[in-house]
């Protein structure tokens, strides 16, 4: 699934190649954008900007209509040329927006509505997302107080609920909690406030790190084979101790979780 560094960084290239540009063409197979479009024509409306919120994109037009999407696991925004061929089969376009100077394709986006700035207020999820981890302005305290409120919760489960804080994911949960040197399977209530504090931090360094380069990457090393510390390293040596990493499906989802048993500790433990 894209993470907030992915989201971050399709919403900077969409936002540099089509905020002030005009739409001449706007397709979509999904009935309920459709829909939408026959009332309030999507061609002729200006791109005012495109944002991330969390593992949200928001597209937002002149006229107050704003395109809500979210990826999901296999969803993309791609940009082409006018008239260059696109590198995914059309049978897994969802959606068209196109310019004079460049056409976005959004291929396999499972969700996507188009909302007024009113809507986006009220809207269920949107507005229960906690503190974005790439905000300027990110509020650690309420990140804190909000992790608090599942003392009975794993901290790497904990970590992946967009209530409490908004655009971790898995590889980056198993990656802050690496660097943090906390057990994933710690409940929050074991974790003194220091302890918390820190793991939100390291979280925002590492996503906002990932988010600047053009890939994912959290151990600062210049070896190209070398970019994440444990997620995805089931069985193999720790870049830090040799110890082999493990891994377990955790969550409603049996996601995996990635971590070194000796430079990890749970909680007040370590």
């Amino acid at each position: 699934m894209p993470e907030g560094d992915t989201i971050f960084r399709a919403a900077r290239t969409l936002n540099r190649v089509l905020a002030g540009q005009l739409v001449v063409r706007f397709e979509s197979v999904l009935p309920a954008l459709m829909r939408v479009d026959h009332d309030r024509p999507l061609a002729g409306r200006t791109v005012e900007s495109v944002a991330a919120r969390g593992k949200h994109l928001l597209m937002a037009f002149s006229g107050d209509l704003i395109l809500h999407t979210h990826m999901r696991m296999n969803g993309s925004w791609h940009i082409y040329k006018p008239d260059e061929r696109w590198r995914r089969p059309s049978r897994e376009m969802r959606l068209v927006i196109a310019t004079a100077k460049v056409v976005a394709v959004g291929f396999n986006i499972p969700i996507a509505e188009f909302l007024t700035a009113r809507e986006i207020e009220r809207h269920r999820d949107l507005a229960a997302l906690g503190p974005d981890v790439l905000d300027e302005s990110f509020a650690a305290i309420e990140a804190h107080r909000r992790a608090r409120l599942h003392p009975e919760g794993a901290i790497g489960d904990v970590l992946l609920n967009q209530r409490v804080v908004a655009g971790i994911g898995n590889v980056l949960k198993s990656e802050t909690l690496f660097v943090a040197a906390v057990e994933p399977f710690t409940p929050v209530g074991v974790l003194d406030d220091a302890d918390l504090d820190r793991i939100i931090a390291t979280a925002r360094e590492l996503t906002a790190m990932s988010a600047r380069g053009a890939m994912r990457k959290t151990t600062r090393s210049m070896d190209p084979n070398a970019k994440l510390w444990v997620y995805g390293r089931g069985g193999l040596p720790c870049r830090k101790c040799g110890t082999p990493i493990q891994s377990r499906k955790t969550g409603a989802d049996a996601r995996l979780t990635y971590w070194c048993p000796r430079c990890q500790v749970r909680g007040a433990a370590r």
